[in-house]
Formats: structure tokens, sequence, C-alpha cells
């Protein structure tokens, strides 16, 4: 799914809401995700799953094309956890 077909699925959810505050909706849903995760907090949706981060050392890397060797500096990657209902419906039947 993409941001343009869940747009049309909650504004067929949501047929009250005009097209411009769905999306104004689904804007602020995504940015306070980020914002969160910036600010090294977690963000919990019960039944669904949990956005963190995760802390990546520094490496040595190599570039694909060359075979060099590169430094890859550390860093904080985005993780999810998908909740217990979801993963229960991803393994059911």
């Amino acid at each position: 799914m993409i941001r343009s077909e869940l747009l049309e699925a909650l504004q067929k959810d949501n047929p009250d809401l005009k097209p411009d505050e769905v999306e104004q909706v689904l804007d602020v849903f995504f940015s306070e995700i980020a914002n969160r995760l910036a600010e090294g907090g977690r963000v919990e949706l019960r039944g669904f799953g949990a956005f963190s981060t995760r802390e990546r050392k520094a490496r040595k890397g190599r570039n694909p094309r060359t075979g060099e060797a590169v430094d890859v500096p550390a860093k904080r990657v985005p993780y999810f956890k998908p909740g217990k209902d979801m993963r229960e419906r991803l393994n059911a039947g």
C-alpha cells in the first residue's frame, strides 16, 4: 500500500472529512512518529506494534564498485517490532 491508497481508504471510511483534512491527519501522525524517534523516544501502538531506534556501531565497509575499504560512521536506524495481534494475524491459517 502506498500513501495515496492509504489516504483513499481513510477517506472512504470517514466520508464526513474532507480529503485535505484526512491528509492533514495523516501528515501529523507520521510527523509525530518521526519527531519522537528523532528525540530518541519510542512510539507504541497497541495491537499494531512499536517503533523505536537502534544504534549501529561504526564499522569498516567496502565500496562495491572499487572494493576500497571505507569507514561507515555510527548511526541510529529506525526499528519496528510488530505487536502480538499483528503477529497472530500474519500467521493465522
